[in-house]
């Protein structure tokens, strides 16, 4: 056989061998999380308490299982995204650091309670059928899961806690009509569709501000990365002391507001103080160049994405499971409730081992769409998005608005990069200011040729360092989560009471 068709031979061979690895690859990952599915409907069919609902707990049951692969695959990608995207993290890295942080959060800090409402969406009335109740629960929780698997699919970052308000939201008018929605409820939750990312764009666009014109734009970035990065890190300590003793522990501890800021600012001056020698030996081996001095938010930024995962297990796992927990308690009591309802050990893991699992096998790429495709990350912007959802949900908490997590976190992205697009088309890169260059004298309208025309059109040009179409395509998603949600939750009720009915 001539050499050439040998080649072309074993061409062949190597890109089927390809195709094969990559098929199995995308079989792999469904096959699973359909494993875990089983799984769930195995144990479940054990501990399912005994009655007429007892088909619903474990249906339930998986449902939960099924939701929990989907916070995973999409909502944790808002605190890993930027790590990985500056890299900071590998991707691997930051899968195995945020599948241990969102199980052992869940696990170890899970709410303890969890309203079986969805933070009083819906109020069922006393007459409210306890059936109906548990399908109303369910075609909620199915309808948000679908929803957020499809937004996963489409690269689309959207919140899991919105998810579930619209499915309630859309199952409770099918079931009971629009007077059973707690309608300012409803509103505060609209208002914070807006409120959310502009706060946490903000609040990054402010810390990127100050580390570039007290670092990064001073002509000895050393001296001065030597004297406010220990802050910057007391400040990340402080902040996630308060963070994770209102938000993170409140199964085991719910301290006072005195004590939250007392917290804080004790860990703000431990933090400061512990790393001064820590930053002291590395700016001593540094170059006085951008990069360098950027290094030395890498290790900080590690440790904030892990405390955000440790944070979101903590409190998202309710989202996962929270609707599985309300519709065990009302087959146990037989009787529709809008009380609290406490989250078993075995609930709680079926969220954790649900999200860390989602998480490893379709987390990749959104993380990849969060951390590299809305716009540039490195160590100091992604630190400082990090830093700004955790300032952010803690001013949310003590004003009382109702927050999405998803939403802060790319509106920090944006946030960053929109600061950066504005300093670019003022002059103002990352070396900071440049000094004016002496601009030759323009031709006359006589003498000026179509190619001076386009120079000088291409000059004018704006820099644009977001990416626009991500930009649309997300703020798209986040309007349409609870119509769509709701519409979805809506449909599969009315299934729902219509088989029940037959």
């Amino acid at each position: 056989m001539p050499k050439s068709a040998l080649d072309k031979d074993l061409k062949k061979v190597v890109k089927l061998e390809e195709a094969t690895h990559d098929l199995s690859r995308s079989i792999a990952a469904p096959g699973l999380a359909v494993l875990f599915l089983v799984a769930i409907f195995l144990v479940m069919s054990g501990l399912a308490p005994s009655g007429p609902l007892s088909f619903f707990v474990i249906a339930g049951g998986v449902i939960a299982g099924y939701m929990a692969l989907n916070i995973g695959a999409n909502d944790v990608a808002n605190n890993m995204g930027p790590a990985v995207g500056s890299r900071a993290l590998p991707l691997g890295a930051a899968l195995l650091i945020a599948a241990i942080c969102e199980a052992a959060g869940a696990i170890l800090a899970g709410g303890d309670v969890v309203n079986t409402i969805s933070k009083n969406i819906v109020v069922p009335g006393q007459g409210f059928e306890v059936r109906d109740f548990v399908m109303l629960m369910m075609a909620s929780f199915l309808a948000a899961a679908i929803w957020i698997h499809l937004a996963t699919f489409l690269n689309a970052p959207v919140s899991t806690t919105h998810s579930i308000v619209g499915g309630v939201l859309g199952a409770g008018i099918a079931a009971a009509g629009f007077g059973i929605v707690n309608w300012p409820t409803m509103g505060a939750i609209a208002a914070s569709w807006v409120i959310s990312p502009v706060m946490g764009g903000v609040i990054a666009a402010a810390l990127l501000g100050f580390v570039k014109w007290q670092v990064l734009f001073k002509p000895d970035r050393v001296t001065a990365a030597r004297r406010w990065v220990p802050v910057l890190i007391g400040l990340m300590a402080g902040v996630f002391a308060m963070y994770l003793a209102l938000k993170g522990f409140s199964k085991i501890w719910k301290p006072s507001a005195g004590t939250v800021w007392l917290l804080g600012l004790v860990f703000f001056i431990a933090g400061t103080l512990a790393t001064r020698p820590w930053v002291a030996r590395r700016a001593a081996t540094l170059e006085n160049r951008r990069k360098h001095v950027a290094g030395l938010f890498t290790l900080p930024l590690v440790f904030a994405a892990g405390l955000l995962s440790f944070a979101h297990g903590a409190n998202d796992v309710a989202n996962a499971v929270g609707p599985l927990a309300a519709i065990v308690a009302a087959a146990e009591t037989g009787t529709a409730t809008a009380g609290n309802v406490a989250l078993p050990f075995w609930v709680l893991a079926i969220g954790a081992i649900g999200i860390s699992l989602g998480l490893a096998l379709f987390g990749p790429r959104l993380i990849r769409t969060v951390g590299t495709k809305i716009t540039k990350m490195d160590a100091p912007r992604a630190y400082c998005v990090a830093l700004a959802a955790a300032i952010t949900v803690l001013i949310a908490s003590a004003l009382g608005l109702p927050v999405s997590s998803t939403h802060i976190a790319i509106g920090g992205v944006f946030g960053v990069g929109f600061l950066r697009e504005q300093l670019a088309n003022l002059g103002l890169k990352a070396d900071g200011p440049k000094p004016a260059k002496p601009t030759p004298s323009e031709p006359s309208s006589l003498t000026r040729t179509p190619e001076d025309a386009i120079k000088k059109q291409i000059k004018r040009e704006k820099r644009r360092l977001v990416r626009r179409r991500h930009v649309l395509g997300i703020a798209a998603a986040w309007v349409i989560t609870v119509p769509a949600a709701g519409g979805l939750a809506a449909a599969l009720y009315a299934l729902m009471k219509a088989v029940s009915d037959f």
